[in-house]
């Protein structure tokens, strides 16, 4: 049976309800639909295998200039996506007529959404639609049921979809998915060539952790259930386990550890492995990644990422920006004048407990260089940055701070470096002015 088609996915009642209206790409409706996926970032090319159906509010596009804006519909074309879907009337008012203009060019099929529906709930129609069709469509002997029931599973609960507890076992059972008593589970979201394969060799390197694992369009998806026996911290375990199963370049989250019991758990350790994915994918690392091998995060290594992006990257980029220049505006200013690295040298000392050692040496640089920068950080800020009343507010500001930063859409203005810019040009306060020696308490510190 042919795959499901992007005509077949406006049939959808979802998707009616948001009244689409094809703006370019009308002899494309048939190509077929791989997948539907939402994304607030605006570098969502790079998540597209190809065949995928992007769903979009527009928060990426609209400050973006004119070439800006053709330039990602060219990306999506590129990319052999199926078509782009934008909600217009809130962060739009309108599509682009640029937009639509690369649409018609490249042949993409090209919506306007009138009415705001939850992305969440036309993902869930068109991919329950698409694993349906894929499932009545393929004969047992060419495929096993199994490994569709994995993914069908996956991405219900991946995606927060309304189950109950006989249905998920049921359903588990027939993927053949067991979690043994005691095991804990863990979702893992790959980003890479070969991902099946990384779960597979991770699982026989787990000693024969249970594992329901699929390919999707962007990534791999899998919960694995490590057992009782392996001792220690598991997201621990999982994480080292996938260092030496993935292949240099890919990159890996794993989600909080939960117990056998519950779908809800089982969904709430997917959505977070996730989440964290495309942050790790987005977002640059706090500290300088290894020079080889693949990247391995955790749900739990990025929470405060997660917290300040809640809702979306795009939703809270103001607020951020805001945060960022009250907390860190002598810091930006003096790095907008001056080649320095102050601000992630705070973030990095913050993380590490404020330890010299162990920052100079993630920062590949003396300690003598390191105490130059933590004193001209204070004189910057006018306060001593191991003050336990300030840990907090310090690490978010720059963790927002590199939030905002590193997931921009190309070509628009940083709000947080034009602020620092425009700061430059007024006088330096007495509490500002950067002086000269090592503080004796960050030698203390030692």
């Amino acid at each position: 049976m042919p795959a499901l088609t992007l005509r077949e996915v406006l049939a959808l009642d979802p998707v009616r309800a948001a009244r689409p209206e094809l703006l370019a790409g009308e002899g494309a409706l048939d190509r077929p639909v791989r997948w539907v996926h939402s994304s607030e970032v605006y570098e969502g090319a790079n998540f597209l295998d190809g065949g995928e159906l992007l769903l979009t509010n527009g928060f990426g596009l609209t400050d973006a200039g004119d070439e800006v804006r053709r330039r990602y519909v060219r990306e999506l074309a590129a990319r052999g996506a199926a078509g782009l879907a934008v909600e217009v009337g809130r962060a739009l008012p309108s599509m682009p007529p640029e937009v639509t203009d690369e649409a018609c060019r490249l042949d993409l099929p090209l919506f306007a959404l009138h009415r705001v529906v939850p992305f969440v709930r036309i993902a869930e129609a068109a991919n329950r639609a698409i694993v349906a069709r894929g499932l009545s469509g393929r004969r047992t002997l060419v495929r096993p049921w199994g490994d569709d029931h994995a993914a069908a599973l996956l991405a219900d609960l991946a995606d927060g979809q309304a189950l109950n507890q006989p249905e998920v076992e049921a359903r588990a059972a027939l993927a053949g998915f067991h979690p043994g008593p005691g095991a804990r589970l863990l979702g893992v979201s790959l980003h890479g060539s070969l991902g099946v394969g990384a779960v597979d060799r991770a699982v026989r390197v787990l000693g024969g952790a249970g594992a329901l694992r699929a390919a999707f369009p962007g990534d791999v998806l899998a919960l694995l259930a490590v057992p009782a026996a392996v001792p220690g911290d598991p997201v621990r375990a999982v994480q080292e386990a996938f260092r030496g199963a993935a292949e240099a370049g890919a990159t890996v989250a794993v989600g909080h550890a939960v117990g056998a019991g519950g779908w809800l758990h089982w969904s709430e350790t997917l959505r977070a492995a996730r989440t964290t994915l495309e942050l790790a994918l987005t977002v640059p690392p706090a500290e300088p990644a290894l020079p080889e091998g693949p990247s391995v995060t955790s749900a739990r290594a990025l929470a405060l990422e997660r917290e300040l992006t809640r809702g979306g990257v795009a939703a809270n980029r103001d607020r951020l920006a805001a945060l960022v220049q009250h907390t860190l505006g002598p810091l930006l200013a003096w790095e907008a004048a001056h080649a320095s690295d102050l601000v992630r040298t705070l973030e990095v000392h913050l993380r590490h407990g404020c330890s010299p050692t162990r920052t100079a040496a993630l920062l590949h640089i003396g300690r003598q260089s390191l105490y130059q920068r933590l004193e001209r950080i204070e004189s910057l800020l006018g306060l001593e940055i191991d003050d336990p009343d300030l840990l907090g507010e310090l690490l978010t500001a720059t963790c927002a701070h590199r939030v905002v930063r590193g997931t921009r859409p190309e070509g628009a203005r940083d709000p947080v470096r034009y602020a620092a810019t425009a700061a430059c040009a007024r006088p330096a306060t007495t509490a500002q002015q950067p002086t000269d020696g090592i503080s004796r308490h960050f030698q203390r510190s030692a």
